[in-house]
């Protein structure tokens, strides 16, 4: 039985394990919306797309509108190098003027090259999945490097060898820290990458807390695919980071957004011994690996702008049907891998009822089993991250809930154990 307790602008809920943190709106518990079993038209994908610029919504969160109209003047049918040749026009040219514009005008400069890597990153959205496309992924990390050089703090690109190849992360620390400092490890969602979690984490760096940013398994420039054991390239990752010096290696946290989270929910178990917290947003644990879910809500999913499964699809080796995925899905639940109730770090859970990419269901699964505390967020109106169109959207919730979480745990004091 879950106990609600309100306060001015919060609940408390009270589970075996669970405090929740906040919950937002009505209490009451509603299913998501129904919605349309197909994929967007491609004037569809256009109208949205728009839209969801206009109004800053993922995955056009920092895209001009004007940019997005423009690029789609170059874009008549859904083939995909088409559309990546579409976002490389507008965004080519901001790179030109950008590099014209570096010794003269750098605060403009930089601001051309991150217009044009958020417009190289949507022409390969949601994944790199034809020669065009490729090339606007490998466009938009030149970009975001480029702009990354106007960082201060510095970025630095490491390469972590793993397995005969490499994990290419991106590390940045707080600026004059006389100590080692606690280390945040961002891993991205199914479509992002970890530019996007570079950028985004540069907020962190005020408190004394640095960040490395890596790409999780089966995304990105990851050397592994997606699979029962692609944890241990995260695990490498933490081993890299314990071995720098500037690194307090008893100060570790992760943070996973999505397909993100769901690997920071499993390292929180299985690398619990050497990570102080984990926040994890919309982690799936179980229901969003079975086959019903797959084909009554992410095939032809509205939420997603489009192509979802074939992103799915894409993070696994040789995954080339429906079928197959529906076949390998529930191995990755982490109910059928036996993972939860052991003991884990504590944990903040975000997440949104009306979410129609990972059920609901999945979290309060995750915030019942085991007996470690877990904080959550949960936004009663919100849908997949908990974001909120206008109310709570992504980059908020990353301002007054992630950041907040992530550096209280880790400066709290570490307390001797016996």
């Amino acid at each position: 039985m879950w106990q609600f307790k309100s306060s001015s602008r919060c609940f408390v809920v009270c589970g075996a394990a669970t405090s929740l943190l906040f919950v937002l709106g009505a209490l009451m518990v509603r299913p998501a919306r129904a919605q349309e079993r197909r994929e967007r038209t491609l004037d569809e994908i256009k109208v949205e797309a728009v839209s969801r610029a206009e109004n800053g919504v993922y995955p056009l969160i920092g895209l001009d509108p004007k940019d997005v109209s423009e690029a789609f003047t170059k874009i008549h049918s859904t083939d995909k190098d088409e559309w990546a040749a579409g976002f490389m026009f507008v965004a080519d040219r901001y790179m030109a003027e950008g590099k014209a514009l570096e010794k003269s005008d750098p605060a403009k400069a930089d601001a051309d090259f991150v217009r044009a890597w958020h417009l190289y990153s949507f022409g390969r959205w949601p994944i790199p999945s034809s020669p065009g496309k490729q090339r606007s992924y490998e466009k938009a990390i030149d970009a975001f490097l480029t702009h990354a050089r106007y960082y201060d703090p510095p970025l630095e690109v490491v390469h972590i060898p793993f397995e005969g190849s490499e994990i290419v992360g991106y590390l940045r620390l707080p600026k004059n820290a006389k100590d080692p400092v606690p280390l945040v490890i961002a891993v991205n969602g199914l479509d992002s990458r970890k530019e996007d979690l570079a950028e985004s984490f540069g907020a962190i760096l005020q408190f004394g807390i640095g960040y490395l940013a890596v790409d999780g398994p089966g995304t990105g420039q990851a050397p592994v695919k997606a699979s029962l054991t692609a944890d241990r390239m995260l695990s490498r990752v933490l081993d890299y980071a314990q071995s720098r010096p500037e690194v307090d290696k008893n100060r570790l946290a992760i943070h996973g957004v999505s397909w993100g989270a769901y690997w920071a929910t499993k390292m929180a178990i299985v690398e619990h011994a050497r990570l102080r917290g984990c926040s994890a947003q919309s982690p799936p644990t179980d229901g969003f690996f079975q086959k019903e879910f797959l084909e009554n809500s992410l095939l032809g999913n509205r939420e997603y702008l489009f192509d979802q499964v074939p992103a799915l699809m894409a993070i696994f080796d040789n995954v080339k049907t429906v079928d197959q995925l529906a076949a390998i899905f529930p191995e990755m639940s982490l109910v059928k891998q036996g993972l939860l109730g052991k003991p884990m770090s504590p944990m903040l859970v975000l997440a949104g009822v009306l979410d129609t990419q990972v059920p609901i269901a999945d979290i309060y699964l995750l915030m019942n089993k085991g007996d470690v505390p877990k904080e959550a967020w949960i936004n009663p109106q919100g849908g997949h991250l908990g974001r909120q169109k206008k109310v709570w959207p992504d980059p908020r919730i990353f301002k007054m809930v992630i950041i907040p979480w992530l550096v209280k745990v880790l400066q709290e004091p570490i307390t001797p154990t016996s």
